[in-house]
């Protein structure tokens, strides 16, 4: 019995130290953009910073105007969330409660391979497909744009949508549809309005977890989106935060690289941000 109960308290130990130390690394990355961002924002100005439609970095006369940036990674991310999580959501679904065993069992493992694709593979199928693809079709003159990348991230982020709430309608107890359907309600009914509203919070993380996939992803976006700091528009080149970031501070120095990790600052608070709302959200519906 005693070592049963000291197991277990150095097992309560260890489970509170690693929880403890990837608090410390969030807090430590925390620390260290706000650090290295504030005193760019100070030279630049904030409302020149946030609001300025103008990024010349290497000009005579610099320019660091990111309102295009966050644009761009706002429409850019809803758009991958409005076209991602109604397939990945309905795909969950069918996998879950209607596809019979072979059929989930290939599908799975079709998902599990989407999520283990690398991003710079994302990015050169879309630089060499889709690019081209929508060149053709809509008859512009690059099809390195928005809506280029808006595809290639609704497709990335199918993988966390689907696996997730896979699991969370997994886990919703069988009573739950046996009653309803012993009560007269059709399968396609109860699927929706009983074992959905019950895994409503896996569902939501796993949106939640789709929106971070597209808002933090920088080299697949890189390759398809054009990455010219334009103001954002669906069938012109344009440039996300991350891409911002990542495209320039190889080479980077002295104030452009301070507004660099100003950038990097801004998007860490426009990640917590999103994720804050949307926990405010799910709480409130609960309490509910």
């Amino acid at each position: 019995m005693k070592k049963r109960r000291l197991f277990e308290t150095a097992m309560h130990g260890l489970f509170l130290l690693l929880g403890l130390i990837a608090v410390g690394f969030v807090l430590l990355i925390t620390v260290y953009l706000i650090v290295s961002g504030i005193p760019a924002i100070r030279r630049i100005g904030l409302i020149r910073f946030l609001f300025g439609t103008k990024w010349a970095s290497t000009a005579a006369e610099p320019s660091f105007g990111i309102l295009p940036f966050i644009l761009t990674s706002v429409y850019g991310t809803a758009g991958a969330v409005l076209i991602g999580v109604p397939i990945g959501f309905l795909t969950a679904v069918y996998l879950s409660k209607v596809a019979n065993a072979k059929v989930r069992a290939i599908m799975e493992n079709a998902v599990s391979l989407l999520a283990g694709i690398p991003s710079v593979v994302y990015g050169l199928v879309g630089m060499l497909v889709l690019v081209p693809g929508i060149r053709k079709l809509f008859g512009v003159p690059d099809g390195s744009s928005l809506l280029a990348a808006i595809i290639v991230l609704s497709v990335m982020i199918l993988p966390s949508i689907i696996k997730v709430s896979m699991a969370a309608l997994d886990a919703v107890p069988k009573e739950y549809e046996d009653a309803s359907l012993a009560l007269g309600a059709t399968p396609i009914e109860t699927y929706f309005r009983v074992s959905v509203p019950a895994a409503k919070s896996g569902i939501a993380a796993a949106v939640v977890l789709g929106v971070g996939r597209a808002i933090g992803e920088a080299m697949a976006v890189m390759m398809v989106s054009g990455n010219v700091p334009n103001m954002p528009s669906m069938f012109e080149s344009v440039r996300f935060l991350t891409t911002a970031v990542a495209s320039e501070m190889a080479y980077s120095s002295g104030l452009q690289q301070q507004a660099l990790f100003s950038i990097a600052l801004v998007l860490f608070l426009f990640i917590m941000l999103i994720n804050a709302c949307l926990n405010f959200f799910l709480k409130r519906n609960k309490e509910g």
